[in-house]
């Protein structure tokens, strides 16, 4: 019997672990196992290793590594800078956009609903990104608010202009928390020179380690302890470090960042590439977002005509060995549809599918897609 042969372009769900990852975590798995709490020698060699990652990171993000703070990915760096932007800076009025990732819009919706800041949603534009205008009329009602808005959406790829965003928060003398756990890893970032106050990661999206990422606090900005019970982070974040972790994310940045500008470049020519086959090969194509424009040029969101296979898309995609996302992973188990597609007033009748690219990604994978889904569309593409 042939092995089902498999796709894998869910790349903004998460990576597979580069190689070179691996190798350089497994000394830590079998030989440095000392906490790095601990003064004497095993845990001393340990806690070189978690420094030397900070400083890998930080230089490479432009920042000092004070400003650097291992956690547990994204998630908990978004609730760190929202919760204690409210707890500890005095924040009332929270401005954000209805189609951020629910670590960020459903920790404000709680703090909103409690009565500890009031949220303010940024009108969108017709294609999906954030309405500058807009955001400048909330600020001038609400000045010293905190901006909440990720760099790059996880669903459709709409890219905000940060610097903008960040030139605006300066103007308004307002906190800046960029969401960046899709960015980091496949575009530079010279945090000495950008105005923002607080970024997310997660290694697990640019090829290293899941279950660790950082938070960039800007070294101005000064709050306390999201996770109490222990002095590791400089106070910040209770708990043993997870060196395996923080070990391969430096890794994968420093990897990320060598190799940016080729796997850039390979990536975005895989989105265009399968891109034009689509509109070439299915009639009734359409994009969610702006493909074309200021997107990210790792995720390509696919709006299928209807037909009676559409509620079973994604399914029928995973039978035929491709796996792909009809939205953000992080909710992948529930039956409610997605909000972002939601927000950007998507067709609800018609099948939407996020195809999402890596650096191990290849033109055949792009093909047997394509092939698997003229097959399953049942098109006639002789009469095209």
């Amino acid at each position: 019997m042939t092995e089902q042969k498999r796709v894998y372009l869910d790349n903004a769900a998460t990576t597979p672990i580069d190689p070179e990852v691996i190798d350089t975590m497994l000394p830590l798995m079998k030989e440095h196992y000392g906490n790095p709490s601990s003064t004497h020698a095993h845990g001393r060699v340990v806690r070189t290793f978690v420094e030397e990652a900070r400083k890998t990171v930080a230089k490479l993000m432009g920042c000092t590594p004070g400003e650097i703070f291992f956690t547990s990915g994204g998630t908990e760096a978004d609730n760190m800078a929202i919760r204690k932007s409210v707890e500890c800076l005095g924040v009332k009025h929270i401005i954000t956009s209805p189609i951020e990732h629910h670590a960020v819009l459903h920790t404000i919706e709680e703090l909103h609903k409690a009565g500890k800041a009031t949220m303010h949603l940024v009108k969108l534009t017709d294609n999906g990104y954030a309405n500058m205008d807009d955001l400048e009329s909330l600020l001038k009602q609400h000045p010293h608010a905190l901006v909440s808005l990720m760099h790059a959406n996880n669903e459709i790829g709409n890219m905000i202009d940060i610097d903008a965003v960040g030139e605006l928060c300066k103007q308004y003398e307002a906190y800046f928390h960029c969401d960046t756990v899709q960015t980091i890893g496949h575009y530079r970032f010279d945090l000495s020179k950008q105005h923002i106050h607080f970024m997310a990661c997660a290694a697990h999206k640019f090829n290293g380690p899941k279950g660790v990422g950082f938070i960039y606090i800007n070294a101005d900005t000064k709050i306390d302890s999201f996770i109490t019970g222990g002095a590791q982070e400089r106070n910040m974040r209770g708990g043993t470090e997870n060196v395996v972790g923080i070990v391969g994310l430096a890794k994968a940045l420093e990897i990320s960042y060598r190799d940016l500008d080729k796997d850039s470049e390979h990536i975005s020519s895989l989105k265009q590439y399968m891109k034009q086959r689509l509109v070439a090969e299915i009639p009734g194509i359409s994009f969610n977002g702006d493909p074309d424009g200021n997107a990210s040029y790792t995720v390509l969101n696919v709006s299928f005509p209807p037909s009676p296979i559409s509620e079973m898309m994604l399914f029928k995609l995973d039978i035929a060995g491709i796996s792909a996302s009809g939205g953000s992973a992080c909710s992948s188990g529930s039956n409610v549809g997605s909000h972002v597609l939601k927000a950007i007033g998507a067709n609800p009748e018609r099948a939407a599918v996020r195809f999402s690219f890596g650096k191990f990604n290849t033109k055949d994978d792009v093909d047997y897609t394509i092939s698997q889904l003229k097959q399953m569309l049942k098109i006639d593409f002789a009469t095209l």
